[in-house]
């Protein structure tokens, strides 16, 4: 699991090695439902990849998102998440998108991700996910992050043993497959 992360809980931000986590803003969803690349790409500020979004960040999944920041009291942060590439130079590449599934539960959160097709294959889905897994780490009532995926998607396998996650619980979609990740207890 990559070491250089740093969680800002007061800035709402994850930054990596190579990437920064920013929550979805209402605005931010709606142009996405839109498919305004041009305002997505001007409310981030970043590079809006030909390839967005990433497989199996569809509508339906935004517009959850979306109605769920609507509707909840829950943090921003507890829901979708942009994935940043840092330049050194220029606006950073969206490449991905990754978060929770809803706020802790009976010391519980999930997480999933997705980097679009062109950034794959560059270890930013693993990055992501340990920044993921930090951000539930700094709140002292997360026990335990899960993680669901599908048999055949062998990528997102390895990004989740890469973070220490193993195969345990039941899915909850059939067909699913379950992974759950242990959080040691916060220094006092």
């Amino acid at each position: 699991m990559t070491t250089d992360i740093h969680v800002d809980l007061a800035q709402s931000r994850i930054t990596t090695s190579r990437l920064r986590l920013l929550p979805a803003t209402v605005t931010a969803l709606e142009a996405e439902l839109r498919h305004d690349h041009a305002a997505l790409a001007e409310l981030l500020p970043a590079q809006i990849p030909f390839g967005w979004p990433p497989h199996l960040y569809d509508d339906d999944a935004c517009l959850y998102s979306l109605n769920k920041l609507r509707e909840s009291p829950a943090p921003a942060t507890w829901w979708t998440w942009y994935i940043l590439l840092r330049r050194a130079e220029g606006k950073p590449h969206l490449v991905g998108v990754g978060g929770f599934k809803g706020p802790p539960a009976n010391g519980l959160v999930e997480i999933g991700y997705g980097i679009v097709g062109e950034f794959q294959r560059h270890g930013y889905a693993t990055e992501a996910a340990a920044g993921l897994v930090c951000w539930a780490h700094a709140h002292p009532k997360v026990r335990i992050v899960a993680a669901h995926t599908l048999p055949e998607l062998t990528a997102s396998i390895r990004v989740l043993e890469k973070n220490g996650f193993v195969r345990r619980g039941t899915p909850a979609e059939e067909g699913a497959i379950r992974f759950e990740l242990d959080l040691p207890p916060l220094a006092g």
